[in-house]
C-alpha cells in the first residue's frame, strides 16, 4: 500500500545490463547529467566536482522556456546504490540502483514528499504527468549510455 505522503511522487524502474558501478558513474557525474537528461532542460554543468559525494553542489544551466540556472546538493549517497539531490525546493531527483546478476535495476523517483499536503498536491497535479515522462525518457537515455559505457 502507498503511503499518503508519497502517493504523489513519481517514479519508473528500468533494467540495464551493465553493472551498478557503470551506472552510478554517469550519475555520480554531474557533466553527463545532460547525456541522459530525458526532459530536454538539462542543458551543461556550470560547477561542480566531476564526481558527486554527499553534501556535493553543483549548478546547472538549464532551459524551461526560458534559460536559467539552478544549483543542486546531493543529499542521499550511497556509491553504487543510490544517490539524489535537491535544489531550493524541498523535492528530490533519486536514483536508487539493485544488482541483479550482471544486470542493474534503476529506480528514478520525483520526491514531493516533503512539501506539506496542498503543495504535493498541486506540484502533482500542475507537473506530475510531465515529469512522468521525463522520467520514462531519462531512463531510456540512462540504460543507452551505461550500456555502451560497459561495452
Amino acid at each position: 500500500m502507498t503511503d499518503r505522503r508519497t502517493r504523489q511522487n513519481r517514479s519508473a524502474t528500468t533494467t540495464v545490463s551493465a553493472p551498478p558501478s557503470v551506472v552510478f558513474s554517469i550519475l555520480a557525474d554531474p557533466r553527463q547529467h545532460a547525456r541522459i537528461d530525458g526532459s530536454g532542460t538539462v542543458r551543461a554543468v556550470v560547477s561542480g566536482p566531476d564526481r558527486l559525494e554527499l553534501g556535493s553542489t553543483f549548478g546547472m544551466d538549464m532551459k524551461m522556456g526560458a534559460a536559467y540556472k539552478i544549483g543542486n546538493t546531493v543529499v542521499e549517497f550511497e556509491t553504487d546504490r543510490l544517490i539524489a539531490w535537491r535544489h531550493k525546493g524541498l523535492h528530490r531527483w533519486r536514483y536508487e540502483l539493485t544488482p541483479q546478476g550482471a544486470d542493474t535495476v534503476v529506480t528514478e523517483t520525483w520526491d514531493v514528499s516533503r512539501y506539506p499536503l496542498p503543495l504535493r498536491l498541486g506540484l502533482a497535479a500542475s507537473l506530475g504527468k510531465k515529469t512522468q515522462a521525463a522520467i520514462e525518457a531519462t531512463l531510456v537515455k540512462l540504460k543507452a549510455a551505461a550500456e555502451s559505457d560497459a561495452a
